[in-house]
């Protein structure tokens, strides 16, 4: 199950919405036994007989506002021989439903503006930009690479 993890992810990473380079040998080595220690991670996998044909990656965070959990969703993956099947849908259904058991007040993720594909199927699992107030305009993810 470990090498499936990791080679759904590392075909994403090769992918140009995954940053076309695949995984490093460090995150070869040392991702699935962090991921392990880290308990507000969970990962689905869905198969297609038995080949690994998609995954998704959740970290559970938490919301001042609501003072309940939310489950973001890092990285979703349907390998390239899958797409179009409804994999995504059900993966995101899946996350869900593990987010409706912890109680948590909403499911998260962030996704490239390119990235048409992904944002057919957020739309149709429900998910919508992110605003508090209209006035104020839709959230941006940012980001602070550090060495």
């Amino acid at each position: 199950m470990a090498a499936d993890f990791l080679a759904l992810l590392d075909h994403y990473a090769q992918d140009p919405m995954g940053g076309g380079s695949g995984l490093s040998a460090y995150a070869r080595a040392h991702l699935v036994e962090r991921l392990r220690s880290r308990p507000g991670f969970v990962a689905l996998m869905a198969y297609r007989g038995d080949r690994p044909a998609g995954l998704i990656n959740c970290m559970e965070g938490f919301s001042t506002f609501a003072a309940r959990p939310l489950l973001n969703v890092h990285d979703l993956v349907v390998h390239g021989d899958f797409r179009g099947q409804g994999i995504g849908l059900l993966l995101l259904q899946g996350a869900e439903a593990l987010a409706r058991e912890r109680d948590c007040c909403k499911l998260t993720l962030e996704v490239l503006e390119g990235n048409h594909g992904a944002m057919s199927v957020y739309r149709r699992a429900g998910f919508l930009p992110y605003e508090l107030d209209p006035r104020m305009g839709r959230a941006l993810f940012l980001e602070k690479k550090l060495g």
